[in-house]
């Protein structure tokens, strides 16, 4: 999940130097969204997986 939020990071980057303003920002929006997705996922596979 981290790979994707990066790659939609790379893609509004470019996007943004090309000039495609609502591409840039809708990719920004997804790879924030996937991003804090992959944290929440990690901090509670973290907190289940040391209780085993």
């Amino acid at each position: 999940m981290l790979h994707y939020s990066i790659v939609f990071f790379v893609i509004a980057i470019i996007a943004g130097v090309l000039g495609f303003g609502g591409i840039a920002g809708s990719a920004v929006e997804i790879a924030k969204i996937l991003f804090g997705v992959f944290i929440i996922l990690s901090i509670l596979s973290f907190i289940f997986g040391r209780r085993r």
